[in-house]
């Protein structure tokens, strides 16, 4: 290691063979140590204090993207650790929002152990880190108009999924502990966005487009 302290590194997945590969593919490197595995964001966020990781590979689960809040609180709990976001998908849209979380790269769980060992030196060393497929799905992305509803919020995208269920401005206010008037004003923002000339057009688009589970 000439004489340099091994990379520490924080592995973050909920699935035991993933964490066991990424330790097995880990194990050879000499300037790289696992220094502990989270299964879950609390946990991770309750370790990395003690453990002071320089990179933290965190596992991004398409489609509820669970590790972008993962990723976001542990740049804020530990801003020196690095973010390496890792996941199966190639699709642009969820790499930016990979790295606008505050990851420092994606990696794809198909990588081999070099691509591996070589991205976590680039994410310690303050570099970027993507794969060029990666980068041209990004390239696409932006040329691409955005995705109908991706601009709702999470309280929009609420309110809209209590409309589909048929809910009135009244239950839907009751059911979230918010005003009438908070609802309405939720509902015209979601026709706004939704280009929808009422509450009909904008449920039917909700389904037609699956913006709400």
């Amino acid at each position: 290691m000439d004489g340099h302290p091994a990379i520490r590194v924080l592995i973050v997945d909920a699935h035991a063979l993933i964490r066991g590969g990424l330790c097995y593919y880990l194990q050879a490197e000499e300037d790289i140590v696992v220094v502990g595995e989270a299964v879950s964001g609390p946990e991770a966020l309750d370790v990395v204090g003690d453990l002071e990781p320089d990179v933290a590979l965190v596992h991004v689960v398409a489609p509820e993207l669970e590790g972008l809040t993962t990723t976001q609180q542990l740049r804020q709990r530990s801003p020196r650790t690095r973010v390496l976001a890792l996941g199966s998908s190639s699709d642009g849209e969820v790499v930016q929002r990979a790295l606008r979380a505050g990851a420092i790269g994606y990696l794809q769980a198909e990588m081999g152990s070099a691509e591996l060992a070589t991205a976590i030196r680039q994410a310690h060393a303050g570099h970027a880190v993507l794969a060029p497929a990666l980068a041209q799905a990004m390239v696409v992305g932006h040329s691409q108009p955005p995705r109908l509803g991706a601009n709702l919020s999470a309280r929009e995208l609420e309110v809209l999924r209590l409309m589909v269920s048929g809910r009135s401005n009244e239950h839907i206010a009751a059911h979230l502990a918010i005003s009438r008037n908070t609802v309405r004003h939720h509902v015209h923002n979601i026709l706004t966005k939704l280009g929808a000339v009422n509450r009909t057009e904008a449920v039917g688009m909700a389904v037609l487009h699956r913006l709400v589970s």
